[in-house]
C-alpha cells in the first residue's frame, strides 16, 4: 500500500543490526553500557517500534484492499468470512476519507467523510488508533485502574489497617456469626476538560507519498499521552491528583541501596508481581552508579525487561515528566499502579481546524479529552520523597 514500505524494512533491520553489536561489544569488552550506548539503544527501541507500527498498518490496508476486491464472488459458505471482512473494509474506507478530509480533496471511490458517533469529524477507526497509540506510550495509565463512565464515580476504597475491614472467625454449627461492617471511604472522580492542540505544514498535507494520517495519529498521541502521564503523577498542577495524593511516602535525603530497599518494601509482598519504578533520566543515571557489597551495579541492563532496564529485579520506567532529586521532591515512585484510578468521561474528540491556520500555510488538529484520577490503593504503590534541607 505504502511505496517506502521496503525502504523502512530494510531500515528497521539496519537498526536491529546496530543495536545487536553495541550490546555485543560491550559483552566483549565486559563492561556496562555507556550513557551514550544506553541513550542510542533507547531510541533504536523505539525507532523499531515505530517501523513495526507503521508496517502493521500497511500490511491491514494490503489485506483489507485485497479482501474488498475477492469478497465479491464469494458464495453463501463465505458469509462469517465476510462478516469478518466488513471490519476490515470500513477502516480501509475510514482511512481513505480521513486522509482525502486532511488533505482537503474529494475521495470519490469512498465517498465523502461523515462525522462519527460522538458528532466529531473523525472516523471510530482513527479514533481508536490514537486512543491505542496513547495507551500504548503511556504504561502509567495502561497499568492504571480505568473507567469510561459520565458524570461523578464514587469508589469504595478500603484503609490499609485489616482490623478495620470485614472479619472472618472460625464458627460452631447453629451459632450466629458475628455480623461486622468493612469502614471504607469513598475516592470521588469527575473529570476535567484539556485540549492538545498540533499544527501540519500544507507542505506535508501536499505530498501525497507522505502518510498524514499516520503522522496525525502519532503527533496527536504523543502530546495527548504526554499531557495526561504527567497529570497521572500527581504534577501538572491543575485538579487531577493522580499519584499527589499518594500517602504512603518514605523520605530520605538522599537515594542509596538502603533506602531502594525501603521503598520496594513499603509495597506488600501481594502486589509486587506486577510491580516497577518510575524516575527522571538524571535519577537513572544517578542509581547507574550505585553498587552493592559485593561490587555489582544495582540497576541492572535487562533486554528483556519492559524498558531495557532492571532495578532490584524491577522494571525502570523513565518519564520526561518526573522531577530530579531535589529538596521536598517526589523523586521515584514504585509499585503496582493499578492502584491508580482514571477516569475518561468521554473518548478523545478530535477536529481539524483549517482555516485557523491558513497564513502560516499548515493545518490544525485538535484533541478534546476529558478524565480524572486518584490513587485508589495506597498499599500498591511507595513515593520516595527528598527531605526538605537534604
Amino acid at each position: 500500500m505504502f511505496k517506502n514500505a521496503k525502504a523502512q524494512r530494510e531500515k528497521m533491520n539496519d537498526l536491529i543490526t546496530r543495536a545487536e553489536s553495541i550490546v555485543n561489544v560491550a559483552e566483549s569488552e565486559k563492561r556496562e553500557l555507556t550513557e551514550a550506548e544506553a541513550q542510542e539503544l533507547a531510541e533504536i527501541r523505539d525507532n523499531v517500534k515505530a517501523i513495526k507500527d507503521f508496517l502493521g498498518i500497511d500490511k491491514d490496508l494490503d489485506e483489507a484492499s485485497a479482501e474488498v476486491n475477492d469478497g465479491a464472488g464469494a458464495g453463501a459458505e463465505g458469509g462469517e468470512t465476510r462478516a469478518k471482512e466488513s471490519d476490515k473494509e470500513v477502516e480501509l474506507r475510514e482511512y481513505r476519507q480521513f486522509d482525502a478530509f486532511l488533505r482537503n480533496t474529494v475521495n470519490t471511490r469512498d465517498g465523502e467523510l461523515a462525522p462519527a458517533n460522538n458528532g466529531k469529524i473523525i472516523p471510530t477507526t482513527i479514533a481508536k488508533k490514537i486512543i491505542a497509540r496513547v495507551y500504548d506510550i503511556c504504561p502509567i495509565l495502561e497499568k492504571s485502574d480505568k473507567y469510561n463512565v459520565k458524570g461523578k464515580l464514587s469508589i469504595p476504597v478500603y484503609p490499609a489497617d485489616v482490623s478495620s475491614q470485614t472479619a472472618v472467625a472460625f464458627a460452631n454449627e447453629f451459632e450466629e456469626l458475628a455480623s461486622t461492617t468493612g469502614d471504607f471511604t469513598t475516592v470521588d472522580l469527575t473529570g476535567y476538560l484539556a485540549g492538545a492542540l498540533t499544527k501540519v505544514s500544507k507542505s506535508l498535507v501536499n505530498n501525497v507519498d507522505f502518510d498524514l494520517v499516520g503522522y496525525v495519529v502519532n503527533r496527536m498521541a504523543d502530546a495527548i499521552a504526554r499531557f495526561i502521564e504527567k497529570n497521572l503523577l500527581g504534577l501538572g498542577g491543575g485538579s487531577v491528583a493522580g499519584l499527589g495524593d499518594a500517602t504512603n511516602v518514605v523520605t530520605a535525603s538522599a537515594i542509596d541501596g538502603d533506602v531502594l530497599i525501603d521503598v520496594q518494601g513499603a509495597v506488600k509482598d501481594v502486589y509486587q508481581a506486577d510491580a516497577m519504578w518510575i524516575m527522571s533520566t538524571a535519577t537513572r543515571n544517578a542509581l547507574r552508579k550505585l553498587k552493592d557489597d559485593v561490587g555489582r551495579y544495582l540497576l541492572q541492563d535487562d533486554i528483556t525487561a519492559p524498558f531495557g532496564k532492571t532495578l532490584l529485579g524491577k522494571p525502570v520506567y523513565v518519564s520526561d515528566n518526573m522531577p530530579n532529586v531535589a529538596n521536598n521532591a517526589k523523586a521515584i515512585f514504585y509499585g503496582d499502579f493499578s492502584g491508580l484510578g482514571t477516569k475518561f468521561s468521554e473518548q478523545i474528540d478530535i477536529e481539524v481546524l483549517r482555516e485557523r491556520f491558513a497564513t502560516q500555510h499548515a493545518i490544525g488538529v485538535v484533541g478534546w479529552i476529558e478524565f480524572d484520577s486518584k490513587t485508589l490503593d495506597n498499599q500498591k504503590i511507595a513515593v520516595l520523597k527528598i527531605s526538605t534541607g537534604a
